[in-house]
């Protein structure tokens, strides 16, 4: 039977939960949810929602390369943004950082975020 295989980002620290940032399985990859923390472990939160959005995208896109994936394999990304006046700004930076990949997406306008982020992602990937 094909096992769910963890997926480790080369470089980045470890997630400090008791989870994965990113399992293969069954020719899906799901990336969990990704905050504005950067590799080395420094984190966004107090900075502006610009920069937290960008570092998140860009976690997600480190997950999908050390799966050896890309940008192409995305299916599915649901955003939880904080403030609904927000969006309009998330959906420019992901437009600019996904370019023609136009995966399936759902925004979700929550009140508050752990840590004090305001961008967290999670992704699904096709991963043959």
């Amino acid at each position: 039977m094909n096992q769910p295989q963890p997926i480790i980002v080369p470089g980045a620290v470890p997630p400090g939960g008791h989870y994965s940032p990113g399992i293969r399985h069954a020719g899906i990859l799901y990336v969990s949810g990704q905050l504005g923390i950067k590799p080395d472990g420094s984190h966004t939160a107090g900075q502006s929602f610009e920069v937290q959005s960008e570092t998140a995208i860009d976690n997600v896109l480190r997950v999908l390369a050390a799966a050896g994936l890309g940008p192409e394999s995305l299916i599915r990304m649901t955003a939880y943004i904080v403030g609904v006046g927000n969006w309009p700004i998330f959906d420019q930076i992901y437009a600019a950082k996904l370019g023609s990949v136009k995966p399936a997406r759902t925004v979700v306008p929550v009140p508050e975020l752990h840590y004090g982020y305001l961008v967290e992602l999670e992704a699904l990937a096709a991963a043959p």
